[in-house]
Parts: C-alpha cells; structure tokens; sequence
C-alpha cells in the first residue's frame, strides 16, 4: 500500500473495522493519551504530534514483524477485532464514504503503532506538513493474534512533558 497523508486533526488518527460502530470515549483516559494509543474493541485511535498532516504507511502481515522498534520514537501496540476483514484508516475529521480501506484477516489483529519525526514535526509543529524532513511519520503494522493489553515498547516525551517519573 503506497504511502497517505491524512490530516491528524485533533492530533488523531482513526483505525477501525468498516462494520463497527463504536463510541471511544469511554476509553480516552489520561493513560491512553499518554500512551499514545486509544483502544476499543473494533477501533482505535493513534495519538499524533501535530494536528495537521501526517505521513501514514499501512503494512498488513501474516506474522508479528521485525523488531526494529529502536528506528522510531514511540511504538505501542493493541489489539482490535476487524469482523469485516475491512479497516478504515482516515484523520478524525475526514469523510468517511471516501476514508481508505485496507483487506485485513477477519479476527482479532494485533496493530503495533510506530511514530517516527517526533521532535520535528513539534518544533515545526503546524508548518511540519509543509516539509518531509519536518513531517510526522506514522507506521500501523498489522497481524493476526490473540487479544493483548495496550503495551508501550518505546515511550518519546515530548519537550513539554515532564521527565518526573
């Protein structure tokens, strides 16, 4: 699937099965936010820097992928249930009828989501999208696996987060 860029209105990004229609809110806590990942059963969203476009690459596998985790700035993984076998993956404003939609197994998927550009596209932040070398990059792996807690496998704190633990 060729490279979108999607506009992360809201500083979010919307993955969610094409037959579900379910309501996050309940999940959007303080730790979800933190994480960078809102999970629900059939949707998620993936937090983003900046509140414009983002560079987005979908990638849909048989297996878990390679551990490259190090190449990127946060990565946190999640499990959502896609019974159609379609996802929709669209910025939160945009119109659905013309979202793009990704063949996916039908089942539970484990989606890791890799951010990359982090501290660029901040310090540029609503004029990030007018260069590659200063736009957020976004990466969702997709697989089929059993159903998992959110996980954090690398945490970027921006430089407005308190480094306290």
């Amino acid at each position: 699937m060729p490279e979108l860029t999607l506009f992360a209105d809201y500083r979010q990004i919307h993955v969610f099965d094409e037959a579900a229609d379910e309501d996050l809110d309940d999940e959007i806590t303080d730790e979800a936010l933190g994480d960078g990942l809102v999970v629900g059963r059939c949707a998620l969203i993936v937090c983003t820097e900046v509140s414009v476009d983002v560079a987005v690459l979908v990638e849909v596998s048989a297996q878990p992928p390679v551990d490259d985790v190090a190449a990127f700035d946060h990565v946190v993984e999640g499990s959502i249930e896609v019974s159609s076998g379609r996802l929709v993956v669209m910025g939160c404003t945009d119109y659905l009828p013309d979202a793009t939609r990704v063949e996916v197994p039908a089942g539970w998927l484990r989606v890791r989501a890799s951010r990359a550009n982090l501290a660029a596209a901040q310090a540029a932040d609503i004029d990030s999208a007018e260069d590659s070398a200063t736009m957020e990059r976004l990466r969702i792996q997709l697989w089929p696996a059993p159903p998992a807690a959110r996980t954090v496998l690398r945490h970027w704190q921006s430089a407005g987060e308190n480094s306290q633990p």
